[in-house]
């Protein structure tokens, strides 16, 4: 979603740290961005439609006499992507940045209408910026007008404003997008990501909902949702700032996608005993809230007793990370013996879901911001659910609010095309679901075992697999001539045919589905002709023959196979169109090997295809609204 960075104190050039800021959040994708920086009179505004290339052409001559400036890229919502459009907003003296929406806003430009104001945008952030500018009239406190304007607003915001009147002076709300405040050392600064900040501090406040925080000269007061001032919790993250840059890589996600063996191997080496092979989650830290699921008066009840406990498992996420939340489902029903239900988030949130008792409620966000998930999350522990969470960014929001956490410790995930944070979830889905296993008494020491070498062997495994990116840089210009792209495959490999076909249209903008091999009979199989690729993973495990079976009912109908498979190779070498053969691997970590081709085969077509591979076009990284 938008990027939001502010800069107050100091001597650093405030238009330096907010465009260096900005570039760090282009992952999140963008359609116009602007700056307004004090000038010595007031805060000058500049906006420019399209790339921050843009906005530096017109920012590169001009130098600023203040130390304060705020600085926004847009994805558009309420009006179309334009210079008129693009933030910071204004209303006479005030100035401000959004993240969000804000639900009410016809109501509020009815307002505005009787006020005889009129919005010179067509934007549901403009019209805040009225809103205060009109408080600020009643009031001669900036933070007063602020605070005093916040419960007209309705719907999901993060919002950064100045006052031309109040130079050294910056305030920071959020109800739902992600707003973070960064230390420094006489200064500070605010941004709607971590990433923007770490090359200045690596110690900030993490805004909950309804929180503010004012900043004035190098000092910060922060105020709970009653207005009370409160010590805040502060964070130092461990992130350097050379995490977040390419390394010779020509995009970040080629990067990450290459760091995938190293990402797997951080996600699972908390949880390991090496010399027993043996699993056990570390700092899981279920909070005292958390409801027990034994009628029993123990209030420091461990992991493995609540466990124990647990009857049926709910696994909710959204794009990549319900793919992930899909395999998982067979990881536990086979390992675990646990029924499982999988549900996309703005689903499960709108179908009154029923949650029985001795359930656990899991949900996966790489960001821990995604707004339907953690709406999810919020309705489960409503419904009395024991929760948990599985993120990449620890003291996001869905990690703070979640009982029990867990991590996939990937690092920064820059490209929008998630990579690195999939794998990392698989591995640590796998352990997710031996610690059930154990706690249920369902797994013997020998398969326990059996799975940890498997899970130890598989970032070198991955290893081989990256192997074929040389081989999908050579075939993409062939590949983009074809029409349509099928991913089919069977048991856990069926959400890995999904999550190709999602990272090709994310990234290719090409006609791609993703089947349930056993489905093709009803209804796939018309779409095969000479002008469709069928992509068939296929790994020898429970339902190899049969997904061979499938593979020969495409190819008899003309479709071009390329099989990604593990087992005997020379009776599909002359039959396929490619044959990329995959270390042999235990049926539970085939999927970490396989998804690596679907990903090189999606970043080569869209570099053929000459697309902007880290920022597809109308997608953004982190989806903090609805």
């Amino acid at each position: 979603m938008c990027g939001i960075v502010g800069y107050l104190g100091g001597t650093k050039d405030p238009k330096e740290v907010i465009i260096n800021g900005l570039k760090k959040l282009e992952y999140r994708g963008y359609d116009s961005a602007g700056v307004a920086i004090w000038n010595g009179k007031n805060f000058q505004r500049i906006r420019a439609a399209g790339k921050l290339k843009e906005l530096e052409k017109q920012t590169t001559d001009l130098s600023f006499q203040g130390v304060v400036g705020i600085g926004h890229t847009r994805w558009a919502t309420h009006g179309a992507p334009s210079e008129r459009n693009a933030h910071p907003h204004q209303s006479g003296d005030i100035t401000l940045v959004h993240n969000g929406i804000i639900e009410n806003y016809l109501e509020i430009k009815e307002f505005l209408k009787s006020q005889e104001v009129y919005p010179s945008s067509d934007t549901d952030s403009e019209l805040v910026a009225h809103l205060i500018r009109l408080q600020l009239q009643k009031t001669p406190h900036f933070l007063q007008a602020v605070r005093e304007v916040r419960p007209l607003l309705k719907g999901a915001f993060a919002l950064l404003v100045v006052c031309d009147r109040f130079p050294d002076e910056m305030i920071a709300l959020k109800e739902g997008p992600p707003l973070v405040v960064g230390l420094g050392t006489n200064e500070n600064f605010v941004a709607s990501d971590v990433q923007a900040l770490l090359s200045h501090t690596q110690r900030f406040v993490f805004l909950e909902d309804q929180e503010m925080a004012h900043l004035k000269g190098t000092h910060i007061d922060f105020y709970n949702s009653e207005g009370q001032k409160q010590t805040p919790v502060v964070q130092t993250l461990n992130w350097s700032p050379d995490l977040v840059e390419k390394q010779g890589f020509p995009h970040f996600m080629l990067k990450e996608i290459h760091e995938q063996p190293r990402a797997v191997a951080a996600a699972i080496e908390p949880h390991i005993h090496l010399e027993t092979l043996s699993v056990k989650l570390k700092n899981v830290n279920f909070s005292h809230q958390t409801p027990r699921l034994h009628s029993t008066d123990k209030t420091d009840q461990t992991t493995e007793e609540l466990f124990h406990d647990i009857e049926r498992v709910f696994i909710v996420a959204c794009g990549t990370s319900f793919y992930a939340a899909q395999v998982a489902k067979y990881y536990i029903e086979q390992i675990a013996k646990l029924p499982v239900e999988t549900d996309i988030a703005s689903e499960f949130r709108y179908r009154h879901p029923v949650v029985p008792p001795k359930s656990l409620f899991l949900v996966i966000s790489q960001s821990g911001e995604t707004a339907d998930t953690l709406a999810a999350l919020r309705l489960a522990k409503q419904l009395g659910a024991t929760t948990m969470s599985l993120c990449n960014v620890k003291n996001s929001s869905i990690d703070r609010e979640a009982h029990g956490h867990l991590y996939m410790n990937s690092g920064p995930e820059i490209g929008v095309a998630s990579t690195k944070a999939f794998v990392s979830s698989l591995a640590v889905l796998n352990l997710f679901a031996l610690a059930l296993a154990k706690a249920k008494g369902v797994l013997s020491q020998s398969q326990e075992q059996e799975h940890v070498q498997a899970l130890l062997s598989a970032p070198s495994q991955m290893e081989v697999v990256l192997a074929y990116d040389k081989y999908f840089n050579e075939a993409a210009h062939r590949l983009k001539l074809f029409k349509g792209f099928l991913f089919m495959g069977r048991g856990v490999s069926y959400p890995i045919a999904m999550e190709g076909a999602l990272k090709l249209k994310e990234l290719a903008y090409l006609h791609a589905e993703g089947y349930a091999s056993g489905e093709m009979k009803h209804g796939p199989l018309a779409l095969i002709d000479e002008r469709i690729v069928v992509v068939m993973i296929a790994p020898q495990d429970e339902v190899y023959e049969k997904s061979i079976s499938n593979l020969e009912e495409a190819r008899a109908r003309g479709g071009k196979v390329w099989l990604l498979t593990n087992g005997e190779a020379s009776p599909f070498k002359t039959t396929t169109e490619a044959f990329l053969h995959l270390p042999k691997a235990h049926w539970a970590i085939t999927p970490l090997l396989s998804v690596v081709p679907l990903q090189l085969l999606a970043y080569h077509l869209a570099c053929a295809l000459d697309h902007d591979v880290d920022q597809p076009r109308n997608l953004a990284k982190s989806v903090t609204v609805e």
